[in-house]
């Protein structure tokens, strides 16, 4: 009896007329079936959302993974590029680069000769300076710190051979060590080691190479300790001993004194030790107190004085980055009141320049004569082939009519360099030339040491004014590379331009600078962007960022704040008859 009252009371709640006559309760079945309603229409709303955004984030896989088979087989003509102008290594938003076809191909040409450079060295020389191509075997040029590798680090990096460069990092972070009985360059140890680590750490944002950076910079910062502040360039990287060379008579390189700053105020920078940047910015304001009114100095410089000693005046080798120096401090100063100096001494530098140049008969090259004394000679080194880019990179701060006066001797000057590769039957330069009255240009020095000074200037003048022409004279160069240079174990110079025989060297500022701008050459501009990096002396780039400036001045045109037996200058090559 108690069950068939239990189930008439559970069908009388199931009878409609039960509701009729209870409007309350009709009212509150509705309100339930309504909730449940939108429940259930809720959960079905975020189901087909959620099923939509799965779909979209298969269809973004799917893209990405077409877009780096694309990359991996070089089928672009457009391509999402990396942008090193924020933080390292970030890549840009929303930022499509349109990328020409023929760009696109001879990049890719210039990659994979650096795979092949790369590859060689690491097959036959790996934690050695440099490669002897032909014998197959590794040279410690710089006391055994790595140089080719250090020098690469940036070119990997920006090519994207990232498994490279990772193998490189474990060796800097394992088996770098500075602590070496030599006697090193400290102009040549600055710009490869210290720039070549700064770089990278500017570029990964990994902190090993900042380290790294700044232990090398220590071992060096006694060669300062002069009384006037002009640096000896040779420094014992264990001890510490500190001297010049002696064929230099005890004096020190305008070049090799004057081409730390922009290494050491990145330094400065980056660690919050202001010992670097003041170290080498009292060089620039020792020079700028006696600085000449035609503002060309001589390449011997003694150091106890800080005054010039008679010597040669040039734009080639050991005079050099001096003056390239000038300009990019202030460019990494962000052109502010900080350094303004620096771009009034160079100025001052460039009107000196105009004094040298001279043009040849018959055909009108111009070319920068060297000075001694009053006189001047009509030779001009394949190192001096810098000023092209460096007239191209300054000229935006002059006034519209100066601007163009200086940009069009740039273009003048490229194109006789460039001719320096066009006159020989390898299509490679040598390393000097003579000017003659009705015969133009002749070579002197006949090797070529894979050099980058001209590629470097046809990548400035491209990117400053867009005239694809430098893009063929670079592809031109670098076709004559591959012609002559190019063998099964790597890259060597030329004993002569005019045989085409061979040496045994692949120099790190190959990989460093030559394949580097030529790769840059063939790149969008906004790889490596001219607003937000500058190059040192050996193409190693570091960020612009806000300058840091001492209490007091750090210097400024107001006064407050031999015979060349060397054949290296700007960057020194090893041996040619190796």
């Amino acid at each position: 009896m108690a069950r068939s009252r239990s189930s008439s009371s559970i069908w009388r709640y199931i009878n409609p007329s039960y509701y009729l006559k209870r409007p309350k309760r009709l009212a509150l079945l509705f309100i339930t079936f309504v909730c449940a309603t939108l429940i259930v229409w809720d959960r079905h709303t975020i189901l087909q959302d959620h099923e939509a955004e799965v779909s979209k984030l298969n269809e973004e896989i799917m893209r990405l993974e077409n877009l780096l088979h694309d990359l991996k087989n070089n089928k672009e003509t457009t391509s999402q590029k990396i942008d090193f102008s924020g933080r390292a290594g970030e890549l840009s938003k929303n930022k499509v680069v349109s990328d020409n076809p023929i760009d696109a191909q001879r990049r890719e040409k210039v990659k994979e000769a650096m795979r092949h450079a790369w590859s060689s060295y690491e097959k036959y020389a790996w934690g050695n300076d440099e490669l002897q191509p032909q014998s197959k075997n590794g040279v410690n040029s710089f006391g055994g710190l790595g140089a080719t590798l250090i020098d690469s680090l940036d070119t990997l990096f920006i090519m994207g051979l990232d498994e490279q460069f990772q193998r490189a990092r474990e060796w800097v972070a394992n088996s770098l060590d500075f602590n070496k009985n030599y006697e090193a360059s400290v102009f040549e140890t600055t710009i490869r080691v210290v720039g070549g680590l700064l770089s990278a750490y500017d570029l990964s944002g990994d902190k090993v190479f900042l380290g790294k950076a700044r232990d090398v910079a220590d071992r060096l910062l006694p060669a300062w300790n002069t009384h006037s502040g002009i640096p000896y360039n040779t420094i014992n990287l264990a001890h510490g001993n500190a001297h010049n060379p002696g064929w230099t008579g005890g004096d020190s390189i305008l070049a090799d004194s004057g081409t730390e700053q922009l290494e050491f105020i990145a330094l400065s920078q980056r660690t919050g030790d202001p010992r670097y940047q003041e170290k080498v910015e009292n060089v620039i304001t020792v020079l700028n107190k006696t600085f000449p009114s035609d503002g060309l100095l001589p390449i011997y410089i003694n150091p106890e004085r800080g005054s010039s000693s008679y010597s040669t005046i040039t734009f080639g080798a050991m005079g050099d980055s001096f003056y390239e120096y000038l300009l990019k401090v202030w460019i990494q100063g962000n052109k502010t009141a900080g350094v303004k100096h620096y771009r009034e001494m160079w100025e001052t530098s460039m009107k000196g320049l105009l004094s040298l140049i001279r043009r040849s008969t018959p055909s009108s090259f111009a070319y920068i004569c060297e000075k001694n004394g009053n006189s001047l000679t009509d030779k001009m080194d394949e190192l001096a082939c810098f000023t092209p880019g460096m007239l191209a990179l300054g000229s935006s701060g002059y006034g519209p009519e100066e601007s163009r006066k200086f940009l069009s001797l740039a273009e003048e000057l490229a194109w006789t360099c460039y001719n320096f590769y066009q006159s020989t039957p390898t299509k490679l330069a040598g390393e000097n030339y003579f000017f003659n009255d009705g015969q133009d240009m002749s070579v002197g020095t006949s090797w070529n040491i894979l050099r980058p000074e001209t590629v470097e200037s046809l990548f400035y003048l491209w990117r400053l004014t867009g005239n694809k022409t430098y893009q063929d004279w670079g592809w031109n160069i670098f076709q004559a590379f591959e012609k002559n240079s190019r063998m099964e174990s790597g890259y060597v110079g030329l004993k002569d331009v005019n045989t085409g025989v061979k040496d045994n060297m692949m120099q790190s500022f190959f990989l460093a600078e030559t394949l580097k701008y030529l790769y840059l050459l063939f790149s969008p501009p906004s790889v490596i962007s001219l607003d937000d990096w500058v190059f040192n002396t050996e193409a190693h780039p570091l960020r612009i960022v806000p300058r840091q400036e001492k209490k007091e001045n750090l210097g400024g045109s107001d006064g407050q704040h031999k015979p060349i037996v060397r054949l290296g200058g700007r960057k020194e090559g090893r041996s040619r008859d190796s």
